[in-house]
């Protein structure tokens, strides 16, 4: 009886060992990696609807050239309103996709709203630089599919140190920060920057 017992007590300690041994093991496995998140091709009514967009900020980019805020005001009441209206529910794409597309269209819109109620050309230009920012973010999450555009460095942009930047369609470089009319440079250094992206996501 006693060694029946005994066999019986080691059976419960083995499989108590087993049991804790097997937990242990699945508790240090790695958790498995995030998937990736996905996007279709855009509809054309999409790449249009962004065609727009990107249109206004190039008008928004060419009138800082010239110094003009009247045009720069214009051009971001444009850009303001295309960026509002933007369809990015309508994206083939994970819902996190649309959520940032949806934060960035409307943080877009609040800064080209921001640039139209400074009062000078370097306030303008500031948000210029944050607009940039957001819509760079956001031709990436979207992944448009139009035209390649470039991503271009000023490391002047607001005094020796303090660097700007801002998109085009071509890759050769209109500085809208130092413009065409700098009380210090003219023209000189209107072609003053570089190159530090492209994007392209046509070609897939």
């Amino acid at each position: 009886m006693r060694k029946f017992v005994l066999l019986v007590i080691l059976f419960i300690v083995a499989g108590l060992l087993v049991y804790r041994l097997m937990s242990d093991k699945k508790t240090n496995q790695a958790p498995p990696p995030d998937q990736a998140l996905r996007i279709g091709k855009n509809s054309s009514a999409f790449d249009g609807a962004f065609e727009g967009v990107m249109s206004s900020y190039f008008a928004l980019k060419d009138a800082l050239v010239d110094w003009d805020t009247l045009g720069a005001d214009r051009a971001a009441a444009s850009l303001a309103a295309k960026a509002d209206s933007l369809p990015v529910k309508t994206l083939k794409a994970d819902s996190a996709i649309v959520l940032t597309a949806e934060s960035l269209a409307a943080s877009i819109d609040a800064e080209a709203k921001g640039l139209m109620g400074e009062t000078g050309i370097d306030g303008r230009r500031r948000d210029f630089n944050m607009l940039t920012d957001e819509l760079y973010n956001l031709i990436r999450t979207v992944r448009y599919e139009g035209f390649r555009i470039y991503h271009i460095r000023c490391p002047m942009a607001f005094g020796d140190s303090s660097e700007g930047y801002w998109l085009s369609n071509t890759a050769s470089v209109v500085n809208p920060y130092l413009g065409r009319k700098h009380p210090t440079y003219g023209a000189k250094m209107v072609g003053c920057g570089e190159v530090t992206d492209s994007l392209d996501f046509g070609k897939k």
